[in-house]
């Protein structure tokens, strides 16, 4: 008797735990049906906007790694026109101080003193060329920088609404100008001297050379 007793036990707790395990496996089931990313599978037209959206992402991606190495190149290219500036003035300065040691005349004075200042004013040019590529860039990849975070944004909302998502919403583009005008102009200047800084620095160094080599000559 106890061991037909014991049997029905065991019976109908199998039969309980099976009976939870199916419950447990039906509302996993139900989980991953409503989920947002099985919503988007199930929609053509969430699927097709969630893979533009990630692909155009990863445009944005490329696009800015693209932009922050021309960036990088034209710091390069400002380095090295700025050191040869200074190794060309350096070795003319050299070179004057050991002819005016030796007794040059002071009548020739006029032929260093603007080979000094065209050679300057050509490597500032060069250097402020690139500096304005520069800027440029800069504005182009905060532009990417912006828009890709939008798009971000729109991406995330769309994996945690799924369905729900809004099929008509698009990324917005982030609208930068927070000042005022009167701000704006105020602060032009500081904005342009700073980005502008390297290349005022050999506009003031091509100034102070050009009457120092005719003291250097003529002294």
């Amino acid at each position: 008797m106890d061991s037909q007793s014991s049997h029905v036990v065991d019976i109908s707790t199998a039969v309980i735990s099976g009976k939870e395990s199916h419950k447990q496996a039906n509302s996993g089931e139900l989980a991953l049906q409503y989920h947002p990313l099985n919503q988007i599978v199930e929609s053509p037209g969430h699927l097709l906007l969630f893979k533009l959206w990630q692909r155009e992402e990863d445009l944005h991606g490329r696009r800015a790694a693209a932009l922050e190495a021309r960036m990088d190149a034209a710091k390069r290219a400002v380095f090295h026109l700025s050191c040869l500036f200074l190794a060309f003035h350096g070795l003319s300065f050299m070179l004057l101080f050991n002819a005016s040691v030796a007794g040059a005349s002071c009548h020739g004075w006029w032929l260093p003193c603007s080979l000094s200042l065209t050679t300057s004013l050509a490597v500032t040019v060069a250097v402020q060329a690139v500096v304005h590529t520069y800027w440029r860039i800069s504005r182009r990849l905060q532009r990417e920088r912006e828009d890709g975070r939008a798009l971000a944004r729109c991406v995330r909302e769309l994996r945690m609404k799924g369905a729900d998502f809004d099929l008509s919403k698009e990324p917005q583009k982030s609208s930068k100008r927070m000042k005022s005008s009167s701000v704006e102009v105020k602060w032009r200047p500081l904005a342009w001297c700073s980005r502008n800084l390297i290349t005022i620095c050999l506009l003031s160094v091509a100034g102070i050379l050009f009457p120092a080599f005719r003291f250097v000559l003529c002294s």
